[in-house]
């Protein structure tokens, strides 16, 4: 069974590097940089009420639980220097996330058996799995690379729950350390999917691919 490396090679290693190549400024085409969107936006896959249903959503990987608080603390010193004047905020926000998550120093901090993402719609994916916890996220880069990951969704939401959610916190945050920072008022409104990867299938119209189950285990090669 082929191992599961090309995967996180490209939805992480990838991203990782087209972020240091933002904060370094090079020079990047237009089509590259929307290329590179495709490790970060896959179909999330939901059966339930609201029927078979299938929607993008933007994801990343996160820390390890035991480096999830102090990342987060650094995130919410640079969110509170915002100041719309500041043309600083997004360049010293990509040299935070290259610090806190893609360095090579960093890699080891990283789960890579789960993926965070945020819920703004609460429509047909959100009336899903507050029923059935069952996902499947597709990803594809044009023109034949793919790649289908199976597992589960845990939600976060401090709307329901009534108190913080670190996973809902830490993923707005991560969002807002480059874009314009919406508030924490808003990240109460954007609950936060936990998926658990379970297993990974090579989707790509190649001779590897067409729907092969890889080896699933945490990587371990550096940047």
């Amino acid at each position: 069974m082929r191992s599961a490396e090309n995967f996180f090679e490209w939805a992480f290693d990838t991203r990782a590097k087209t972020v240091m190549k933002i904060y370094n400024g090079e020079q990047m085409s237009m089509e590259k940089m929307f290329i590179s969107f495709c490790s970060h936006e896959p179909a999330f896959v939901s059966y339930g009420p609201a029927g078979l249903n299938a929607s993008v959503k933007g994801v990343g990987f996160i820390p390890k639980d035991e480096y999830l608080e102090d990342t987060l603390e650094v995130y919410l010193k640079h969110i509170k220097t915002f100041d719309p004047e500041d043309k600083t905020y997004s360049q010293r926000g990509l040299g935070i996330l290259i610090e806190q998550m893609y360095s090579k120093q960093a890699r080891n901090r990283i789960d890579f058996t789960k993926l965070g993402s945020l819920e703004l719609a609460k429509k047909q994916s959100w009336e899903n799995y507050q029923v059935n916890k069952e996902a499947a996220l597709i990803f594809h880069q044009p023109p034949m690379l793919s790649y289908k990951l199976k597992g589960r969704i845990e939600i976060y939401d401090e709307e329901q729950s009534g108190k913080k959610e670190l996973y809902q916190q830490f993923i707005n945050a991560q969002h807002d350390m480059y874009h314009t920072p919406g508030g924490m008022d808003l990240w109460k409104k954007q609950p936060a999917y936990i998926f658990h990867i379970e297993e990974i299938y090579d989707n790509s119209a190649s001779k590897e691919g067409f729907g092969t189950r890889l080896e699933y285990h945490v990587p371990d090669k550096e940047l």
